[in-house]
Order: C-alpha cells, then sequence, then structure tokens
C-alpha cells in the first residue's frame, strides 16, 4: 500500500487559532496540542496516489478504475474522481444524481467529503504495518503480525470496486425503488451478480455514507464500507483507531481498548482498575478531572471533588453541606429557597428579610399569600377587616369611611339612610321628597300605588298622586267638555264664572261657537250666549 497523507502542521478545523498545527499524539490518533481527532485537522491526501496505490492490491472487478490516466481524466473535468468506463455526458449525469454536497468537484465541500470518506472508509493503518504503530511496537508478538497478515488475505478476497452500467429496468436492492429503462445504476458484479442499486443508494450498510469511490466489501450479501467491514472481523481500539490484533484487550465505555489505552485523555495515566469521569466522552483520572473541570463551592471556596454532590443554581456551585442559608443556617437541599445580593436563604428568612410588609399587623407577605391592595397600602387576607365588626372583607363588596373601611351589612345596619314608608336601609339609589327619603320601588301614587320614580307627579296635602290619579280625584271639571282643567293635562288657561269653569278653548257661544274670551255673555240656563245670538 502506497498513502501519501500530509497530517503534520495541518491546521485543526474545529480549534481555529487554538491549535497551531496537527501533532500526532504518542498512541492516540489526535492531536498532542488541542488534543481533536486527526481527521478534526486538514489532512491532505496526495492526488497523484491512486485508489489502487492505496489499496496496494489490484482489484478483480474494474482495475482500470484506479489508473492515473483516470484520475487525470477525472481533473480535466473538473473533479477529483469519476467513475470509470463513462463518458462526458454519462459522467455528469452521474454527478448529478448524487446529493450537491458529495459530488467530488475540485476545491468544493463534495471534494473534501470524499476525502474524509477515503480517510475513514479506508484508513492507512488498515492496510499497511507502516501505520499501524501497536504492530511496529517493541512488545508485538510474530502472532500478532501474522493476524494481520490473515486478516488482509481475508479482504482481499471480498473488497473490490463497482462499475456504473446503464439499466434495462429493475429495482434498486437498497431502496426497492424501480430503476427505470436507461437509468444510470451502479453494479457489484463480482460477489453480488446481478444485483443494482441508484447511485445515491449505493452506501455502506453500518455509517450509511456513499461509498467511496464505489470501493465495497460484502459478507453475506450485505455491504459495507472497508472500515465497517474490517471491524466484522477485529476490534478496533477506540483511541488509536487501530485495530487490535493481540488476544487481551480492555472493553470500557462500550467500546474496545488495546491494553494500556484505557488511559485519562489528560495525562494518559492507564485507567484500567481505576475510577474515572466522562466528559465529552473521554474518559479523566480523578486528579485530572477535579483540577480542570471541578467547580469551586460558592461557599467555602474549596474545590468540589468528584466524592461530593454538586449542587448548581444558575452559575453558582455548592457543596451539599455548604448549600444552606446564610441566615439560619438549615439545609436546603430540596427545600424552597432564594437568592439575594449572591447569597442564599430558604423561603422563611428570605420573607422576613425583604419581602413587603403588611401595613395591619407588619408581618412579611411569604411566597405564594394572598395579598389585598387598598389606598396604597397592603393588607393579608386576614387583616383587611370591616372596622366595625371585625370580620375579615375576603371577597365581599365594602364601603369606605372616614379612612377606615366597612362591610356592607355593617354599613347597612349603622350608617346608611333608611325609606320613609318601610323603615329599612336604602343600599343604593333612592328618591328624595319633603326631607325624607325612599326606595324608589316605595316611593308610589298614593291613588293607584304606580312608582313614581322618573315620572311627573302631583301633591294633595303633601301626599304625592300621579296625574291621572290627581285630574281624577281633585281637579276641576270643564263645564263645556267634563274634562279637568289641569297643568298635568296639557291645557291650564279657563275662564272661571260663578260656581262654573270652561277651559279657555271651550269657552265659547252655544249657538255660533265664537270664542267669548274677553267678550260679553250672557247666561241662558247651561247655555252661553254672544251679544249678536242675544238679539
Amino acid at each position: 500500500a502506497h498513502i501519501e497523507e500530509q497530517d503534520e502542521g495541518r491546521p485543526c478545523l474545529f480549534c481555529n487559532k487554538k491549535c497551531t498545527g496537527f501533532a500526532l499524539h504518542d498512541w492516540r490518533n489526535t492531536c498532542r496540542k488541542c488534543k481533536c481527532a486527526r481527521d478534526c485537522h486538514d489532512v491532505v491526501i496526495k492526488s497523484s496516489v491512486t485508489l489502487f496505490d492505496r489499496l496496494g492490491m489490484k482489484l478483480c472487478g474494474a482495475p482500470q478504475a484506479t489508473s492515473q490516466s483516470e484520475r487525470d481524466r477525472a481533473n480535466r473535468l473538473g473533479y477529483s474522481w469519476i467513475p470509470f468506463g463513462l463518458d462526458t455526458s454519462k459522467v455528469n449525469e452521474y454527478m448529478h444524481q448524487l446529493d450537491n454536497n458529495k459530488i467530488p468537484r475540485l476545491g468544493t465541500d463534495g471534494d473534501k467529503y470524499r476525502s474524509t470518506q477515503l480517510r475513514q472508509q479506508l484508513p492507512r493503518q488498515d492496510f499497511s504495518q507502516l501505520y499501524c504503530r501497536q504492530l511496529n511496537a517493541p512488545t508485538t508478538t510474530a502472532m500478532q503480525k501474522q493476524s494481520f497478515e490473515e486478516f488482509v488475505a481475508t479482504r482481499s478476497a471480498t473488497i473490490d470496486v463497482a462499475s456504473v452500467k446503464v439499466n434495462h429496468n429493475g429495482t434498486c436492492h437498497q431502496c426497492d425503488g424501480e430503476l427505470q429503462n436507461g437509468d444510470l445504476t451502479v453494479e457489484a458484479t463480482k460477489y453480488m451478480g446481478g444485483l443494482a442499486w441508484h447511485v445515491a443508494c449505493f452506501t455502506c450498510s453500518t455509517c450509511e455514507e456513499l461509498l467511496v469511490d464505489m470501493c465495497y466489501c460484502s459478507k453475506d450479501g450485505v455491504l459495507y464500507c472497508q472500515r465497517h467491514y474490517a471491524e466484522l472481523f477485529r476490534p478496533r481500539c477506540a483511541a488509536c483507531d487501530e485495530l487490535i490484533f493481540s488476544g487481551e484487550y480492555t472493553k470500557a465505555m462500550d467500546q474496545d481498548w488495546h491494553n494500556g489505552h484505557f488511559a485519562c485523555f489528560n495525562c494518559d495515566l492507564n485507567l484500567t482498575g481505576h475510577r474515572y469521569v466522562l466528559r465529552d466522552e473521554h474518559p479523566y483520572c480523578i486528579e485530572c478531572y477535579e483540577r480542570l473541570y471541578a467547580h469551586v463551592c460558592n461557599e467555602c471556596k474549596h474545590v468540589i471533588g468528584t466524592d461530593s454532590k454538586d449542587l448548581s443554581y444558575k452559575d453558582a456551585h455548592w457543596h451539599e453541606k455548604c448549600f444552606k442559608c446564610c441566615d439560619c443556617h438549615l439545609s436546603l437541599v430540596e427545600k424552597p429557597f432564594a437568592t439575594t445580593n449572591n447569597k442564599l436563604y430558604c423561603a422563611d428568612c428570605h420573607d422576613n428579610n425583604f419581602a413587603a410588609k403588611c401595613d395591619q399587623c407588619g408581618k412579611a407577605f411569604k411566597s405564594g399569600m394572598k395579598k389585598y391592595d387598598y389606598n396604597d397600602k397592603q393588607y393579608h387576607m386576614e387583616c383587611f377587616c370591616c372596622n366595625e365588626c371585625k370580620q375579615p372583607i375576603a371577597d365581599q363588596s365594602f364601603v369606605p369611611r372616614n379612612q377606615t373601611i366597612v362591610c356592607v351589612p355593617c354599613y347597612e345596619k349603622h350608617h346608611a339612610q333608611r325609606c320613609f314608608k318601610c323603615k329599612a336601609s336604602i343600599s343604593k339609589g333612592g328618591v328624595a321628597y319633603k326631607d325624607n327619603t325612599y326606595h324608589k320601588e316605595c316611593f308610589v301614587c298614593e291613588g293607584c300605588s304606580k312608582v313614581l320614580s322618573g315620572l311627573k307627579f302631583v301633591t294633595k296635602d303633601e301626599l304625592p298622586f300621579c296625574a291621572e290619579c290627581f285630574n281624577e280625584k281633585f281637579a276641576k271639571k270643564c263645564h263645556e267638555c267634563s274634562k279637568p282643567i289641569s297643568g298635568t293635562s296639557g291645557n291650564t288657561k279657563y275662564v272661571t264664572f260663578e260656581d262654573r269653569q270652561w277651559h279657555s278653548d271651550c269657552f265659547k257661544c252655544s249657538m255660533c261657537r265664537t270664542s267669548l274670551v274677553g267678550q260679553g255673555f250672557v247666561l241662558d240656563g247651561d247655555a252661553i250666549l254672544c251679544g249678536s245670538c242675544i238679539k
């Protein structure tokens, strides 16, 4: 295998200016400077190295696909890789079926995606002992190196490169979708003859990533990238990213580790048999974790170690024993509390020190307590009472009186005006007449009992009567029309003579109907005559 990857000094894509350039850890697959993974850095794969060079073997399916001439042709078309054997129009048709961020156009995100997948799916340490630091260690046995060679032989029998062909109807092996006649499809002819995939469906069954440069492995009729195919046979160390060929290794955190590689992410102390703490999915020894990440207690200013509970509120932290009220010193664990001026208080002490006070009793309003506001003052519910009966007003109505409050029953009993007729208190409204007050419903006509509130009425002997009753009972009657002569009837001008009265409009000659108002007249029995009619 001939692999040329430039990583030393390459910038970290995550740390920005924090990392001055990649420097490989002695045995981890991380940077010594920033601790980010190697693949987090801008590792460059030399463009002249072909897939054939990287794999270090001839592929049965499409050996020409790895040739340098094919790479040169791809570059001329603007890509870092193209499927073998397609003319320019078919190459463009193939690329059109991929997600835009996975199309390997030179200098684009798709080109970076391909480069990343080459390193991920075809890691250099899986193909050459030159890059297996564990196999080059002084303690490596001949049996371990033999196991590596046996693995390489097993993989060589299954790894291959698929080809792109024009389909003649069928079904995609991945999504079961229909393959139209004339569509470009991917075929893995060596191991899975007769099966075809949509271009975008040719992915690893484990990581579901597009199989880079269509390089695949298969087992039991299932597609894998080389990385996940290898892990079917050998465990992979979570620290150095190399396959484990020794008979003994460590299992921890649901992962596999070379012996000695399950270590503190900061100081590399072997954690086998030791306590550790996880942070950002990395294990740390107790000493490093407490030095790097443990919080300082807001009360005693000492580090909150892993043996203590770390209680936090907002950005502050406390030991469990230090989480107490600064006033009464009672523990606040699983109890209500409040903070003021960066100090902890239990609910009672906080209320006593900082809560508003009742203007009646002077005691604090505790959290959740009902409060009454009246005349810019505040009262407890039990303190907001009637000034006379001393009972809490609660949700009842009340009447302000002389800077105090009186409940409605007390006000009606002791202070409200009383109806002149029924003698009951008048709580609202009412009618005033001749220095007396009445309920509206009690101020009625003495004749017919009609309610007079809002109506015109007439008095007789200081008693109220409606217009109808007054006219009926007391008004003088017109000698002519027999209707009452009253201001309530709208006709108030009248003529009187002896014991007779007439409306002015009715005072006419009985014969010629000439008005006699202001004229001479003669009585003739019940008739009145003008001077002309007498002659």
